[in-house]
C-alpha cells in the first residue's frame, strides 16, 4: 500500500476487504519497510543490514533490523485495533524463499542464490521466522484463518538462470527445478493449519512447480498470460488450486467497469472449456501487483473495484 500511516492502511483494507482482509505493508516509510527488507526482518540467527548495494547479511542485527521490526510490530499494532472481534479469513505475506536467496546479498557482495549452502541457511532461517510471525498473528487476532502468501517475483529468472551477478556481466546458474520445489514446499509447510498462496508478477509463472511444492492458491498479473498458460492453469484449478487473478492495475490510471475487469477471465474459463459455476470457487480479484506505486486515492479505489469486479463474477459467471 502507498503512504506511511499503518492506521490509516489498517483501516483501508480492513474496511474495504470486509471479508479477505490483510496485513499492509508500506514500502514507502524506507528500508525495512520495502519488501526484502521487511522479511529479513523476520529471519531467525540471520540478521541483514543496508548497503549502497542493497540488503546483505550481516554478523549481528544492527538499526536495520531493529527499524524493519519494529515497523512491522507497528503494522501489527494496527491491524490488531481493526480486527477486534474479527472471524474469518485473513492474509499475511512475505518473500519467498528463492526471491529472499536472489534479493540478499553474502558478505563478498554476490546475492545469496550463489551459495546452495546459502540458500539453505536462508530457507531454513525463513522458515522458523514464519512460524513465529503466524504465531503472533494468530494471537492479535484469535479469530482469523490465516492464508499465509509468500511472494516470488524473482522465481522464474531464478528457475532460468537469468538473475545477475553483482558485476551485471554475467548471470547466476540456473538453479535445479527439483532443488527449488523441495525448498518451496519446506517453507509452504510452515503453514500446516491453512493455505499457502505463491505470488508472481513475472511471465511465465510455473504454475505446476507450485502446485507440487504444496501452493493451495497462486497469484498472478492477468494480463501476462498467454494461451501457453492453458493447460497449466486448466490442470491447476481442476486439482482445487485457486487463482489470485491480478486483473486490476496497481498504478493509477482509469479503470473499467467491473464487470469489463473480469471479462479475460470469462474468456479464459470458456477457453478452457471450465464450468461457469467453478468461477466462484477458483477465482480471487486482486490487483496486479502491489499498490505502493499508487496514489492513497487511486489505491482505495483499486481495492473496492476488486470487490466489485468479484461479486460480478460470482453474480454472472457466464
Amino acid at each position: 500500500m502507498p503512504g506511511g500511516d499503518a492506521r490509516e492502511a489498517a483501516k483501508t483494507v480492513t474496511g474495504t476487504f470486509e471479508d479477505f482482509p490483510f496485513l499492509p505493508e508500506l514500502p514507502g516509510r524506507g528500508p525495512g519497510a520495502d519488501m526484502i527488507g521487511r522479511t529479513a526482518g523476520m529471519l531467525v540467527e540471520l540478521y541483514a543490514r543496508v548497503e549502497p548495494s542493497g540488503w546483505r547479511i550481516g554478523d549481528r542485527p544492527g538499526r536495520d533490523t531493529k527499524r524493519a521490526r519494529s515497523w512491522l510490530g507497528e503494522d501489527l499494532d494496527a491491524l490488531e485495533e481493526f480486527t477486534q472481534g474479527y472471524e474469518g479469513p485473513l492474509k499475511v505475506q512475505a518473500v519467498g524463499p528463492w526471491t529472499l536467496a536472489a534479493g540478499v546479498e553474502l558478505k563478498n557482495g554476490e546475492a545469496a542464490l550463489s551459495d546452495p549452502g546459502a540458500c539453505r541457511d536462508l530457507a531454513g532461517s525463513l522458515a522458523e521466522g514464519l512460524r513465529q510471525h503466524l504465531a503472533e498473528v494468530q494471537n492479535r487476532v484469535p479469530g482469523a484463518r490465516i492464508t499465509l502468501q509468500l511472494d516470488e517475483p524473482s522465481l522464474t529468472a531464478v528457475l532460468r538462470g537469468q538473475v545477475r551477478t553483482a558485476s551485471g556481466y554475467r548471470t547466476h546458474r540456473a538453479v535445479d527445478r527439483q532443488v527449488v520445489e523441495a525448498t518451496l514446499r519446506d517453507v509452504v509447510g510452515v503453514h500446516g493449519t491453512g493455505p499457502v498462496v505463491v505470488h508472481s508478477c513475472a511471465p511465465d509463472v510455473p504454475f505446476a512447480l507450485l502446485r507440487r511444492a504444496g501452493a493451495a492458491g497462486v497469484s498472478f498479473d492477468f494480463s501476462l498470460l498467454t494461451e501457453r498458460d492453458d493447460d497449466a492453469i486448466g490442470e491447476a484449478v481442476e486439482g482445487g488450486t485457486r487463482l489470485f487473478t491480478g486483473v486490476v492495475p496497481g498504478t493509477d490510471g482509469p479503470l473499467s467497469d467491473p464487470a469489463g475487469s473480469v471479462m479475460g477471465v470469462r474468456t479464459l474459463w470458456r477457453r478452457l472449456g471450465l464450468h461457469p459455476g467453478l468461477l466462484a470457487e477458483a477465482v480471487t480479484v486482486t490487483p496486479s501487483c502491489g499498490l505502493a506505486g499508487a496514489s492513497p486515492a487511486y489505491a482505495r479505489a483499486a481495492l473496492a473495484h476488486c470487490v466489485r469486479a468479484a461479486r460480478s463474477l460470482a453474480d454472472n459467471p457466464e
